[in-house]
């Protein structure tokens, strides 16, 4: 397919699933990414540990359906970062997409995307906007903006990701330079982004929203659980240590990750969209 002129190259999808999301959410998400502008030929879901029948059943019809719809099964529940590096042996292309598994693509995601890679192939790592909704009432929430440029997106990863996860879309051979995702049970998407810039790899934000973010009241009590408090905490510590941050860039990132943590749930959600934005 071509764009203006461009020739788009192939990509591939990479997706985990676990026992706990929502059979509806895990179809709409992929029929999202099955009903792209510009289809992918090659679809790696991953699933992490045993599912519910639900779960399979709706995985079957895919399988059935698309040649190019591929199901990797692991025994036990490994972590997201795991899923990632089991899933990407598997990936038969250079461009990855990734996507998380209750999110919906808007339609001219790939397109898009792949069109800024090609037309600009010094690019290694590129994301998107994305506009939060209520998962209950499907309501437009907030849209999470992000730095353009690769001198700001550098600056910016010193506190935080500077990437919307579910909009990444990467090269393959980055990421087997950085030897994969770490596999840390938390956080391992923004240590994932460090690692692939302070090896030097390119980054740059589309200023448009090509994903819908799923937003429910869970989001929150996550953010302010103790074991994800714990570790953010480790994960910026980390990447301090590594010599890619400040030690007050540490401090304050973590400030305001104990601050979330002691906040009433009734506050949670309001001190997060006003202050850690």
């Amino acid at each position: 397919m071509e764009r203006n002129g461009v020739r788009l190259p192939d990509y591939s999808v990479l997706m985990s699933v676990y026992k706990g999301e929502k059979p509806e959410y895990l179809k709409e998400c992929i029929d999202s990414m099955l009903g792209q502008t510009f289809l992918t030929n090659d679809f790696v879901l991953v699933c992490d540990g045993p599912l519910t029948d639900e779960l399979d059943r709706v995985i079957g019809e895919y399988e059935e359906k698309y040649e190019f719809f591929r199901v990797l099964r692991l025994k036990e529940n490994m972590g997201v970062g795991y899923c990632a590096n089991e899933g990407l042996k598997k990936c038969r292309n250079e461009y990855i997409v990734k996507m998380d598994s209750d999110d919906i693509a808007l339609p001219e995601r790939c397109e898009y995307s792949m069109y800024l890679m090609a037309k600009h192939p010094g690019i290694d790592i590129l994301g998107a906007y994305i506009s939060e909704f209520d998962s209950d009432t499907n309501e437009e929430i907030a849209v999470r903006k992000t730095p353009s440029g690769n001198a700001a997106i550098r600056k910016y990863a010193r506190r935080r990701n500077p990437f919307n996860n579910p909009t990444l879309v990467y090269k393959k051979s980055w990421v087997d330079k950085i030897g994969g995702y770490s596999t840390v049970r938390r956080c391992e998407d923004y240590d994932f982004v460090v690692r692939m810039l302070a090896a030097g790899a390119v980054g740059r934000n589309i200023p448009k929203v090509l994903v819908r973010y799923r937003v429910s009241g869970s989001n929150y009590d996550r953010r302010r659980n103790w074991a994800n408090t714990k570790s953010f905490i480790a994960v910026r510590w980390k990447i301090h240590r590594s010599g890619f941050s400040g030690l007050w860039d540490f401090i304050v990132t973590t400030a305001a990750q104990l601050v979330m943590f002691v906040l009433p749930s009734s506050l949670t959600g309001r001190f997060y969209k006003k202050l850690l934005r």
